[in-house]
């Protein structure tokens, strides 16, 4: 018998190599060693409604403690689909086009993972919310960047140059992540910015995946807009969103994506394989926790008032 030579071999993905521990996570933790104001992690500093804190605890002692359907419970996408009609004009059929999961963040991953494959690129405006480079280079995509521009004067606006902007699409663009009102900027994306994208997701036949969880903490008059209520973009919008900003509920790790449904079909399988589904307490259930969360929204008008 011929002995065979084993190869050398690494033991890690060469996908890790390109992106580093999580920095939002690392400062937080500095912050509570030493007892410092912590300024990276986006938690709000106001309670959670209680009417869903304590719709949360009815669930939890009825007993909502097993698997929830994988892509969320009804009451929950109905309620979406209800709000995202009440605040966008976007009718969404909650059977179809609905996936929720654990949190915001899972749901971009799982939508990448979706639609991405190798050798496309996923443009990213920076600086950005840290998970957008390395949930692209998970997704065998690549990112590519195109700077925002801090303003001129304390008043102004965050911008980005057309050019370079029409510069970053061609044949291997998959996707642009809009993330409107922006982390870390703060800049929430005019109509007219929206439209351009608009534009050039049409013409080179893009995807618009677009990060909404700051939708409701608006200020000085901003109004937010859904790329997906543009003429030409429904079809070709994932817009995600989540309960974890608006209603001060980080830890309980419910977010969704509203798609097309061939789209929809993509991300839900991906989901049910990464993570099964969000936690029933906290995602309907035959609970109301989540389900009221989002029927709470015209009360709370278009900003928080008590946030930060």
């Amino acid at each position: 018998m011929t002995d065979t030579a084993i190869q050398p071999k690494s033991f890690l993905s060469h996908k890790v190599a390109h992106f580093t521990e999580s920095v939002i996570r690392e400062m937080t933790r500095q912050a509570m060693l030493h007892g410092a104001v912590n300024l990276s992690q986006g938690f709000p500093d106001f309670p959670a409604p209680a009417e869903i804190k304590r719709a949360a605890q009815d669930a939890i002692a009825a007993d909502i403690n097993q698997y929830a359907i994988t892509w969320g419970a009804k009451n929950l996408r109905n309620a979406i689909a209800r709000q995202m009609q009440v605040w966008q004009a976007i009718a969404v059929d909650p059977e179809r086009e609905i996936t929720v999961c654990c949190g915001s963040t899972e749901t971009i991953v799982s939508t990448l993972l979706a639609v991405c494959n190798a050798g496309d690129e996923v443009v990213i405006f920076e600086p950005f919310y840290e998970n957008y480079g390395p949930d692209s280079i998970i997704s065998g995509a690549k990112p590519r960047f195109v700077k925002l521009r801090p303003p001129d004067t304390l008043d102004g606006e965050w911008t980005f140059d057309e050019g370079e902007l029409r510069a970053a699409f061609h044949n291997h663009t998959k996707a642009i992540v809009v993330n409107t009102p922006n982390n870390p900027t703060g800049k929430v994306f005019s109509r007219s910015e929206l439209e351009l994208i608009r534009d050039l997701c049409v013409e080179f036949n893009v995807l618009a995946i677009t990060d909404e969880i700051y939708e409701h903490i608006l200020y000085d008059g901003a109004q937010h807009t859904s790329i997906a209520a543009l003429d030409g973009m429904r079809e070709r919008t994932i817009t995600i969103n989540g309960l974890s900003k608006t209603y001060g509920v980080t830890g309980w790790r419910v977010g969704w994506a509203v798609a097309p449904p061939a789209i929809t079909d993509a991300i839900r399988k991906v989901h049910d394989f990464l993570t099964v589904g969000a936690p029933a307490p906290f995602a309907g259930g035959r609970s109301r926790s989540s389900g009221d969360a989002c029927n709470l929204l015209p009360g709370i008008g278009r900003g928080v008032p008590q946030a930060a």
